[in-house]
């Protein structure tokens, strides 16, 4: 079974975000204030480019296991990505559709920049994936 390559590492997040895009660091330290205040943990670099707050462990009927930050993004070049779980888009009444300017991935949420989304949705949001997260995994 291979190993999971986001792992937590010791790099300082805001380096990573200071030597990332020039038009994404304001937007940056926004998004790490909020998940640092919703999730209660601290900031930390998953792999080479993932900032993530808290863990948790998971397990796959497949048998493949291993950790993830419960809620991060990326600052990549083209656009932001959100990492939240659980997320409903199937419904008109979701969160996600109330979100703002975004494109959905398989694992995650695009967005241009913070302006295009309506914070409230974006932090009820990451409370709901952090709550559903600690009810399967503890």
């Amino acid at each position: 079974m291979s190993e999971n390559k986001t792992k937590p590492t010791e790099v300082s997040v805001e380096e990573f975000i200071r030597n990332s895009d020039p038009k994404k660091i304001d937007d940056s330290f926004e998004l790490v204030k909020i998940m640092e205040k919703l999730s209660g943990e601290k900031a930390k670099m998953w792999g080479p480019s993932i900032i993530g707050f808290g863990n948790y462990h998971y397990k796959y009927e497949s048998g493949r296991e291993g950790d993830m930050c419960k809620v991060g993004f990326s600052p990549r070049k083209s656009a932001f990505s959100l990492y939240v779980l659980h997320c409903e888009p199937e419904s008109k009444n979701s969160l996600v559709s109330q979100l703002g300017k975004i494109k959905m991935g398989k694992g995650c949420i695009y967005f241009k920049k913070l302006d295009d989304l309506n914070v409230d949705i974006l932090e009820k949001l990451i409370e709901n994936s952090l709550t559903e997260t600690k009810k399967r995994y503890g």
